[in-house]
C-alpha cells in the first residue's frame, strides 16, 4: 500500500533529523515532555487523575459495581478497563463504537495493571460465590498528540490508588474503604523514529514512526508486561537499551504518583 504523501514527507523529514541524533521539537532521544499529574479531579468517580504529558490530555475514572463472581473464581473481584478517545481530541478520531485503537489502548493498559496483580483481588469478594466487587476503570482522553497510552497508564494507576469502595452507598459496610492497590506499574512506551527508538513520541512522531514497544514495570523493577506495536523489528541491543531506560523513567513516574498521593 503507497503511503500518503504528508506521512511519507514527514518520515523523510524525521529520518533526517535522526541522522544527527535529533528530535523535530528539540528533545533528546530519551526526553520526556513535560508531563503533569492531578489527583481527586472528577467529583462523581471514587477515585481520578488527570495526566498531561505535552499537549496529549487524558482523565481517568475509577467507579465499582457489585458482580456475581465467575465460577473458577468464587473468591476474587475483578478489573474492568476501557478506554475511549473523542473526535475532540484530534482529527483521527471518529464518533461511533470503539476503534480498533481505542480497543487496543484499554487492553494494553489493563493488562499492566491486571499482570502487576496491584490489586488484592481478594479482598474485593463480599459473598464468596455471590457478590464481589469489580473495579471498573474508565479512561477517556481529550486531547491526543501522542502517547495515549503512558498517559493513560499513569492516570489509571494514580487514579486507582486513591479510589474508594463506596461499601456504605451500596449498604455492604458501614463505611467506605479504600482499595487495596499494593504496587504501582508504570508504562513507558517508545517508537522506532527514524531508525532508532525514541521515547515519548509524540503526534507528529506517531504518524511518521513505525513500530513501538510497551513496556510495564512494577516498584521492584520487575517487568509485568511487555506489549509490541505496528510492523517491524527490535534488535537485542535496542531491546537492552530500551529497557534501561524504561528502568530510569518508570522510577521517576513512580515517585511523582507517590507525591500526588501524599498531596492529595
Amino acid at each position: 500500500m503507497a503511503i500518503p504523501l504528508v506521512p511519507k514527507l514527514l518520515r523523510a523529514h524525521l529520518a533526517a533529523l535522526a541522522e544527527n541524533d535529533e528530535r523535530h521539537d528539540g528533545r533528546s532521544r530519551w526526553e520526556a515532555r513535560d508531563t503533569e499529574l492531578e489527583i481527586g479531579v472528577l467529583p462523581r468517580a471514587e477515585g481520578s487523575a488527570k495526566v498531561r504529558i505535552g499537549n496529549t490530555i487524558v482523565y481517568a475514572g475509577v467507579k465499582f459495581q457489585v458482580m456475581t463472581p465467575y465460577p473458577d473464581r468464587p473468591n476474587q473481584g475483578g478489573l474492568m478497563c476501557s478506554a475511549e478517545v473523542r473526535p475532540v481530541a484530534g482529527p483521527n478520531w471518529e464518533p461511533g463504537p470503539p476503534s480498533p485503537e481505542s480497543i487496543e489502548l484499554g487492553r494494553v493498559v489493563d493488562r499492566g495493571i491486571r499482570e502487576s496483580g496491584c490489586i488484592d483481588v481478594d479482598d474485593l469478594c463480599i459473598i464468596p460465590g455471590e457478590k464481589v466487587w469489580q473495579v471498573i476503570l474508565d479512561l477517556f482522553a481529550i486531547s491526543d498528540d501522542g502517547n495515549l497510552f503512558d498517559a493513560f497508564a499513569l492516570a489509571g494507576v494514580a487514579a486507582m490508588r486513591t479510589a474508594v469502595i463506596p461499601e456504605k452507598r451500596f449498604e455492604i459496610g458501614a463505611e467506605d474503604r479504600p482499595l487495596n492497590i499494593s504496587k504501582t506499574p508504570i508504562m513507558c512506551s517508545y517508537q522506532k523514529v527514524g531508525g532508532r527508538f525514541v521515547y515519548d513520541a509524540d503526534g507528529k512522531e506517531e504518524l511518521g514512526g513505525d513500530e513501538r514497544i510497551h513496556i510495564t514495570l512494577g516498584d521492584d523493577g520487575h517487568v509485568h508486561s511487555l506489549q509490541k506495536g505496528l510492523r517491524g523489528i527490535f534488535t537485542e541491543d535496542e531491546f537492552a537499551e530500551i529497557m534501561e531506560q524504561a528502568q530510569s523513567r518508570c522510577k521517576d513516574l513512580r515517585e511523582m504518583v507517590n507525591k500526588a498521593e501524599e498531596a492529595g
